[in-house]
């Protein structure tokens, strides 16, 4: 159960964190924020980053082997890593059109499926 919550809160905190690093972008796209300064920016990505805070360190907390959990700190990293590209994919082919996977890409995540696999092999 401790790996599933761990899991979950990583997805959740991802989410969090792929929208205050880059959806800025598609709101200046979408003309809302065009006259924003930069400082403006940064403090509305900030306060989306508290969130993306809020469920991070509790999922590492709870997920870490040192506190009970199910996972080492590498394979916390990993698992963390996998989610934010995936997370990201998501979100890049969802809101950006001029965005698009290319195969290399693929072979990105492949690669990395084969991290979790050896970090997870006893």
């Amino acid at each position: 159960m401790q790996g599933f919550i761990t899991i979950s809160l990583l997805i959740v905190a991802n989410v969090f964190m792929t929208f205050a690093w880059y959806g800025h972008l598609k709101l200046q796209q979408k003309g809302l924020i065009t006259n924003w300064p930069l400082w403006g920016i940064i403090l509305f990505s900030w306060m989306i980053a508290l969130m993306e805070y809020s469920c991070q360190i509790p999922a590492n907390r709870i997920g870490y082997s040192g506190n009970g959990g199910p996972f080492t700190l590498v394979q916390l990293k990993v698992i963390q890593e996998i989610i934010t590209l995936m997370v990201f994919a998501v979100f890049t082919t969802l809101l950006f059109n001029n965005e698009a996977l290319k195969w290399n890409h693929i072979a990105a995540f492949a690669c990395l499926i084969l991290a979790a696999y050896f970090v997870f092999m006893k």
